[in-house]
């Protein structure tokens, strides 16, 4: 392709609203651009790329059996009705009608639609089991879209379902779509690691999530440095023993702590340990307030507490309702003497606790020296806190580190979740009416294209991988007046043409300086530049991962780039 006939709107400055690595790259070297916020056009460069990206999915689904199909984007509120999740799923549904009043929704993902459409055609479990999957745009009215293609509004995603007669069929499915996703991100040169998760609002057990591996990543990673345990941090056991202090029990006092009401505060004020305080929270969860604590020291994980209550939804308590209920800011509550019927949990750690500090129930004041259960009731401890450095690793090898990730896949066992709400069932071996078991697999395709930008470049520019690169060879006349420069390059190009390479070929009447600047910022894998030494047939290769550069002649350029490109 010559670079005169194409579009790529480089840029030199660095746009002012892209705060991360691969967004600004990706917008100066002319690959996207927003169209507004949340949304973008992949321009030529990037649907390239995309497309090797989906070329790589493909073929790693179909080794698996997996068959492509494409569904509608525009799905009847019906269907998501019929699951529940026309009001569970939230804000970030985009909801429009027709002309006719008829509710509908732009897909944020498919779960419905691939339900109804199996629970109409298949009706045996003997064409079981079956998956399908296809790659399409996604729409998710995110509250603040950010970081580019990371988390936009509209999105490209390769999404795949799979329906079983039985739970080992499922496991089985599940173990291969785990390798597919492995192949995947292996072939694409990625960092990442794949970690324990949990299912969101696709819902689900025991799911994982693929994460490219990277300091801007939304997710923190909780690794052992021993093993090779890996999980989300939402969803890392934690697994550590906690000894009591060895020391009497004493009397519990009532101390004025005016305006304290922060760990820190509090801490500072009383001169203890953050370990010795009792953190008190209201969540609401559904429709019920519980009463939940930790130890000072430790965060409440939502998505823990969430799965400990069997809730649906779960978030902090509005301070109207916590004033209401306790007649004190949220600053100063405790758990000791709260109204009757008051459900307590907290936290294994709660109960190691000796002579502790809490909230009073009363604004401006703390109660020293509480202890669980001789103080106050819990109804039941369970793990709740997020897991933190230094923590024994869940498997029992070695200690937990941290690390940045960025999503790119995520796996579930659906189960019967879908299948039972929507009444989707098929006749097993015994003419029995029983509910597909369902796997659920998503990769973000345009999410990839993102995160190989962010792993794969310098201060120069991009650094595409060979298997990713839009072109090849970017191939640079430095003087298209200069007549031998000129007939070598054209020479070349279709030489190189004629041996299948991806040539992009830059033609154009502009400096030098502008040339190498643009063929950087692009990053392809080589750039052979066309230039004072072309009347001896001689070029300057230049490698861009390495920065290496050379001098071929002429004659031996198509043998070298097959040795470099390992053809």
């Amino acid at each position: 392709m010559r670079q005169s006939r194409t579009f790529i709107p480089t840029m030199r400055e660095i746009p002012a609203d892209a705060d991360i690595k691969s967004h600004q790259l990706l917008l100066r070297a002319g690959f996207i651009r927003q169209n507004t916020s949340g949304i973008y056009s992949f321009l030529p460069l990037g649907k390239k790329v995309l497309q090797k990206i989906e070329r790589i999915i493909r073929e790693e689904m179909e080794a698996i059996e997996a068959v492509e199909v494409f569904l509608p984007a525009l799905q009847q509120a019906e269907l998501w009705q019929e699951s529940g999740r026309w009001d569970a799923y939230g804000p970030e549904l985009f909801r429009l009608t027709d002309r006719h009043n008829r509710a509908f929704a732009l897909g944020p993902t498919h779960e419905e639609v691939i339900t109804s459409l199996v629970r109409d055609e298949v009706k045996s479990y003997k064409k079981l089991p079956l998956t399908m999957y296809q790659i399409q745009t996604k729409f998710r009215d995110e509250q603040r879209p950010r970081f580019g293609l990371l988390r936009g509004r509209e999105f490209i995603m390769k999404d795949a379902y799979s329906f079983h007669a039985t739970e080992d069929s499922l496991h089985e499915k599940y173990m291969d779509m785990m390798q597919a996703y492995t192949n995947i991100f292996t072939r694409l040169g990625l960092n990442f690691r794949a970690v324990l998760a949990d299912g969101g609002s696709i819902g689900g057990t025991d799911t994982h999530e693929f994460m490219a591996l990277s300091d801007i990543g939304e997710d923190t990673i909780a690794y052992s440095d021993t093993s090779s345990y890996a999980a989300n941090i939402e969803m890392a056991e934690v697994n550590v023993v906690y000894e009591k202090v060895d020391e009497p029990l004493k009397e519990v006092m009532k101390v004025e702590t005016p305006g304290q009401k922060t760990i820190d505060e509090v801490t500072s004020f009383l001169e203890v340990d953050a370990t010795r305080l009792i953190k008190t929270l209201i969540f609401q969860a559904d429709d019920e307030l519980v009463v939940v604590l930790s130890r000072g020291d430790h965060e409440i994980n939502a998505i823990k507490l969430k799965n400990a209550l069997g809730a649906t939804n779960v978030e902090l308590a509005q301070e109207a309702d916590v004033l209401k209920l306790l007649s004190c800011e949220v600053g100063s509550i405790g758990p000791v003497k709260l109204p009757v019927g008051l459900k307590v949990i907290a936290d294994h750690a709660v109960a190691a606790i000796v002579n502790g500090v809490c909230g009073a129930n009363e604004d401006d004041f703390h109660l020293s020296n509480v202890n669980p259960e001789r103080d106050f009731a819990v109804d039941r401890y369970e793990d709740l806190r997020f897991i933190q450095k230094g923590d024994a690793s869940p498997d029992g090898e070695g200690v937990i580190k941290f690390a940045e990730g960025i999503e790119l896949g995520h796996i579930f066992k659906l189960g019967t979740t879908y299948s039972e709400a929507m009444e989707a069932t098929f006749l097993d071996e015994n003419g029995k009416a029983k509910p597909f078991i369902m796997g659920c697999y998503g990769i973000g395709v345009s999410r990839i294209l993102a995160a190989v930008a962010e792993q794969f470049n310098d201060e120069s520019g991009l650094k595409w991988p060979t298997k990713l690169a839009p072109f090849d060879v970017h191939l640079v006349a430095v003087n298209v007046k200069d007549e031998a420069q000129q007939e070598l390059a054209d020479e070349l190009y279709g030489v190189l043409k004629s041996y299948r390479y991806d040539v992009l070929y830059d033609d154009r009447p502009e400096r030098a300086g502008v040339k190498f600047a643009d063929s950087d910022l692009i990053g392809l894998p080589v750039r052979i530049t066309v230039g004072k030494k072309a009347s001896e047939g001689i070029v300057e290769v230049k490698f861009r991962q390495t920065g290496d550069a050379t001098e071929w002649q002429k004659e031996e350029i198509t043998e070298k780039l097959q040795a470099f490109f390992g053809v």
